[in-house]
């Protein structure tokens, strides 16, 4: 395997441009995942490390070799597609062996390799079977394995559990967690899908208007944002926001009430966004601790043993807090909200993380 870096990496369209100063280090061996909204660069981005769309400035090296210039094929990478890109007429076998024929590679040579790969991903009892005999799971495990039989020294995934249903996107992820761990390949991968990224990666990369806006491990960008894009585009559900104002007695967030909570590395009359997760609020009792705010139930979604709450401030701003067990709480109901001091994020005026 071999590390990938780019650095001052810029791709445009015509006038439009989708890629701007893309610094990126994979190291050799990593999973890499690159998420973002529809439109950010993460797929341009992907592309252009395995060939398929020239670069306007910047470079690409695949381990230690520039490649800018060099075609696809050159680039010793592999590339696995959301849609398979299967060949109907041909057999299993013949698929995941195919590019090796084209670039004429011995017959025992492809019967070796296919053979090792359909070990790996269990396709063994399907190899003679045509694409259309398949599951949607199944074909991806063919795609993967048309991959692993050139050996490459980088494998890039765009998208490739998109079209799966629920069931057989956990468990083809828990498959190329294995997969990884057992070749340990260096991995670049696509997706929209925050669990594919929280489980699967050793670094996220979070993209927004062809911009990276913050890369690292999964934890650092959980509980540690940079900006409000990435607290709120991380976790499931969303970071809730309360727009506020600095003053003396702590944060005001006007027709919500006063959180005396510790004073910002900002001014005072600093405008502020006051960030917390689902997970740190919680329907307070008559207990005391914390900072509280009055809400109205507005939906509780029941889950099993947990669940979420969805509650209206009298602001209008709508909040979700997490929920165990039965509380009882019906809509309409009126509640106090208790915020866990230790897990506040503040954001300033220009989105970056204060504390």
């Amino acid at each position: 395997m071999a590390e990938v870096r780019i650095e001052n990496l810029k791709k445009s369209f015509g006038a439009v441009e989708v890629l701007k100063d893309i610094d990126l280090h994979v190291e050799d061996g990593s999973f890499v995942v690159l998420v973002g909204p529809s439109g950010c660069g993460k797929s341009t981005l992907l592309r252009s490390i395995a060939g398929l769309e020239p670069v306007t400035d910047g470079t690409i090296t695949i381990g230690g070799r520039k490649v800018n210039d060099l075609a696809p094929a050159q680039r010793e990478i592999a590339m696995v597609f959301q849609s398979y890109a299967l060949y109907p007429h041909m057999d299993v076998a013949a698929n995941m062996g195919f590019g090796l024929k084209f670039a004429g590679t011995p017959k025992a040579e492809i019967e070796a390799r296919v053979g090792e790969a359909a070990r790996i991903l269990q396709l063994e009892p399907l190899l003679k079977r045509r694409p259309r005999e398949l599951s949607g799971g199944q074909r991806q495990r063919v795609a993967i394995g048309r991959a692993i039989v050139r050996k490459p020294q980088v494998f890039l995934f765009d998208e490739p559990l998109s079209n799966l249903d629920a069931a057989l996107r956990i468990n083809t992820r828990v498959e190329i967690a294995k997969l990884h761990k057992l070749l340990a390949a260096t991995i670049v991968y696509v997706t929209h899908d925050q669990v594919e990224a929280m489980t699967l990666a050793d670094k996220i990369v979070v993209m927004n208007h062809g911009r990276i806006e913050q890369q690292g491990k999964p934890l650092e960008l959980y509980y540690k944002p940079a900006n409000l894009f990435v607290a709120g585009f991380i976790g499931s559900p969303a970071m809730n926001f309360f727009p506020g104002t600095v003053t003396p007695d702590g944060i005001d967030l006007g027709a919500d009430g006063m959180l005396a909570v510790p004073l910002p590395a900002a001014g005072l009359g600093c405008k502020v966004t006051l960030g917390i997760r689902p997970e740190h609020m919680r329907i307070a009792g008559d207990e005391g601790g914390g900072p509280r705010l009055a809400a109205v139930v507005e939906l509780v979604e029941r889950l099993g043993e947990t669940g979420y709450v969805h509650l209206r401030l009298p602001s209008g701003t709508v909040a979700i807090a997490e929920i165990r067990g039965d509380t009882g709480l019906r809509t309409g109901d009126h509640a106090a909200v208790a915020l866990d001091p230790a897990h506040l994020h503040l954001f300033g005026p220009d989105g970056r993380r204060i504390s």
